[in-house]
């Protein structure tokens, strides 16, 4: 369902991980009510058919990066592309992430570099450039995507989870040092969402984990994108370090 209620219209916004899942679901979100996004993935091309069709139907600029957020070389380079054509960045959207799950004895040191590479450092490092162009316009909004688990932890998840604790660590900690320059730091902690992501856990463990949801159902990248699109707009100008959950009443 499609919201035009031109919430976010000439907002310049930057959300990372767009190719699929909740990023996807959330870039339509925001091309529906009117922002200008820098749309980031990390394969060349992937977005670009999607950016050029939204950017159509809603008559507003979605612009494909392509970089690895590990690198905060190229972090840097989109950085000055964006206050170079715009001179502002009004929000950013830190979705991108990786989830490899492990028993206590198996993660590995790869698995845990890797993991915060992407969920945690690449969070800190954009944030840092970010800061900077929003710090000069004395506005904008932060929007980090944790994880359920990363409040509640799992079993079988300890490196996904201790990545996702971090990110609300960070979160509260950027809060409260941006609030001076009326710049938004907050979280969402999605549940069990029905992404490509979460399906791979395998159908039968699906089903268990639903049976744990007080809704009975999974969520969908769209609820996700809702919270996103709250936190984005005006309607929430006067929160800051909060972690939203959309989680459906779960019990993990």
């Amino acid at each position: 369902m499609e919201s035009r209620y031109n919430l976010l219209t000439n907002k310049v916004v930057l959300i990372t991980g767009c190719n699929r899942g909740i990023g996807k679901a959330i870039l339509k979100k925001f091309a529906e009510n009117g922002a200008i996004i820098y749309a980031s993935a990390r394969q060349s091309g992937i977005l670009d058919v999607i950016a050029e069709e939204l950017s159509n139907k809603y008559t507003t600029k979605i612009i494909p990066v392509y970089f690895d957020v590990r690198d905060s070389n190229a972090i840097k380079e989109v950085a000055l592309k964006i206050n170079k054509e715009f001179k502002r960045l009004d929000c950013i959207v830190n979705n991108a992430g990786v989830m490899e799950d492990a028993l206590i004895g198996m993660a590995t040191e790869r698995n845990m570099q890797d993991t915060f590479a992407v969920n945690v450092f690449a969070v800190i490092n954009i944030i840092q450039y970010a800061a900077k162009i929003m710090k000069k316009q004395q506005s904008g909004s932060i929007i980090n995507i944790s994880s359920i688990v990363g409040v509640n932890g799992n079993a079988g998840q300890i490196v996904y989870s201790a990545s996702k604790g971090a990110v609300i660590s960070l979160t509260k900690s950027a809060a409260k040092e941006l609030a001076p320059y009326n710049i938004r730091v907050n979280a969402i902690s999605p549940g069990m969402i029905d992404t490509d992501m979460f399906r791979s856990i395998g159908e039968t463990r699906v089903n268990e984990r639903i049976q744990k949801i007080g809704m009975k159902r999974m969520g969908s990248p769209e609820e996700i994108a809702d919270a996103a699109l709250f936190l984005a707009s005006d309607l929430s100008k006067y929160i800051s370090g909060q972690l939203i959950g959309v989680d459906g009443v779960t019990i993990i």
